[in-house]
């Protein structure tokens, strides 16, 4: 493995352990990025000489650390902190800290806590999050949002700033007062596990990093409001576990695509179905939450032997249910495929193009992607071709261009009479 392919993993694996160990040092979240971004520059020229280090991350975190010292150092404002951490200790070599029983030993679920302060707007609180643990970049950010980079870059500075002057501490909070942060602390898990599923760049469809940390961000959650965890957070873990569960028959052996109705089932992983379904009941019973509906959706699919055993009747039934809760033209979108699959494409498509009339959408290459599949169903293949062309352009993960592409080919082929 070259130097250049070490840190690409090192970053795409541990981003966000990384920034949040260096904001547990450093208490400062532009400086622990930018320190952070630093020491990756730093090693890409230094392990191409000297090696890949056995532990590149402690590596990282070390210069980083050493990259944000120097900073300070050069700020006089701050030269009574770094005496601070020169006198607690805090620039000793990397380790696992020591956390006090009382508090839990997670630098990443203390990121989210701190991102999901109740003094930020909720928006904030997910992008940030997006941000530092996940490492995702502004732009996109600001595309899974459905609004202009600008205004998500001011939104990411706003709430940075926010911590910052109201010394929102870096803690996760006293069981009490956890029950105010909990929705947006499974939001932003759900979201890094969302990115871990279908990842927003590169080759990889998925990122099976992020999937494992959101399953056991949300286990944490759940051990910390023991006897009894909230029903969204146990609906939560099974709604990703049943997601999480498809993982290997999602790509074929060259990492492309391979959409649900023609998935191997039998690559299916059995036994986190059957820890997620009972889940499901029990999340259920503190009644339909947004992520109980989901959770009993994804059980829908998962209970089916086979494609064709789908109960799509049901599953449009509960999407029903989940606009309600939660309505969103992402949630209009997949109720429109599954009324497609219930009662044939030409329904669907009637749902998607007064989807698309409002242009609530039209950067989001799924809705695109979804009228091309209804509309070659139908054998209507000149404007399934339009479609897919603009699900392309939009499109930004490489498996899913591939797919995109292959079928356009299709389309283009039954065009021609090949």
């Amino acid at each position: 493995m070259t130097a250049t392919e070490a840190v690409e993993q090192v970053y795409r694996a541990d981003w966000g352990r990384i920034v949040a160990a260096l904001i547990s040092l450093v208490g400062d979240f532009d400086l622990a990025e930018e320190s952070t971004q630093e020491a990756f520059s730093a090693a890409v020229d230094q392990w191409r000489d000297a090696g890949v280090p056995d532990f590149p991350r402690a590596w990282i975190i070390q210069t980083a650390k050493h990259k944000a010292i120097d900073r300070i150092r050069r700020r006089k404002r701050f030269e009574e902190k770094v005496d601070l951490y020169l006198k607690d200790g805090s620039t000793r070599t990397v380790e696992q800290p020591d956390y006090d029983t009382s508090e839990i030993p997670d630098d990443r679920l203390r990121l989210i806590f701190t991102c999901c302060h109740p003094a930020l707007a909720a928006e904030s609180q997910v992008a940030l999050t997006l941000r530092t643990l996940c490492g995702l970049e502004t732009e996109e950010i600001a595309r899974a949002f459905l609004v202009p980079v600008p205004t998500m870059a001011q939104r990411l500075v706003r709430a940075k700033h926010k911590i910052r002057d109201a010394g929102i501490p870096y803690i996760v909070p006293e069981t009490k007062d956890m029950p105010e942060r909990l929705d947006a602390v499974l939001t932003v898990i759900y979201l890094v596990f969302n990115e871990g599923y279908a990842a927003t760049r590169g080759a990889p469809l998925m990122r099976g990093d992020l999937c494992a940390e959101a399953i056991r961000l949300v286990r944490l959650v759940r051990s910390l409001m023991q006897p009894q965890p909230p029903p969204e957070a146990t609906a939560l873990l099974a709604l990703m576990l049943l997601h999480d569960a498809r993982r290997e028959a999602r790509v074929d052996d060259a990492g492309d695509l391979v959409v649900l109705e023609e998935q191997d089932r039998s690559l299916w992983n059995r036994g986190q179905i059957s820890e997620a379904l009972p889940l499901v009941t029990d999340g259920l019973r503190g009644g339909p939450g947004v992520f109980a509906v989901q959770a009993a959706i994804a059980a829908v699919h998962c209970r089916a032997a086979r494609a064709e055993d789908t109960d799509w009747a049901q599953i449009v039934n509960l999407y029903d249910m989940l606009q309600q809760l939660q309505p969103s033209p992402i949630v209009q979108l997949n109720r429109a495929v599954a009324v497609a699959m219930a009662q044939g494409p030409r329904t669907g498509l009637q749902l998607i193009d007064g989807l698309a009339a409002s242009n609530d959408l039209e950067d989001y290459h799924l809705l695109h992607a979804a009228r091309a599949d209804f509309l070659r169903r139908m054998a209507d293949f000149p404007e399934a071709e339009k479609s897919y062309q603009r699900a392309l352009e939009l499109a930004t993960n490489e498996s899913e261009r591939r797919y995109l592409q292959r079928r356009l080919k299709e389309v283009r082929g039954q065009e021609s009479g090949a």
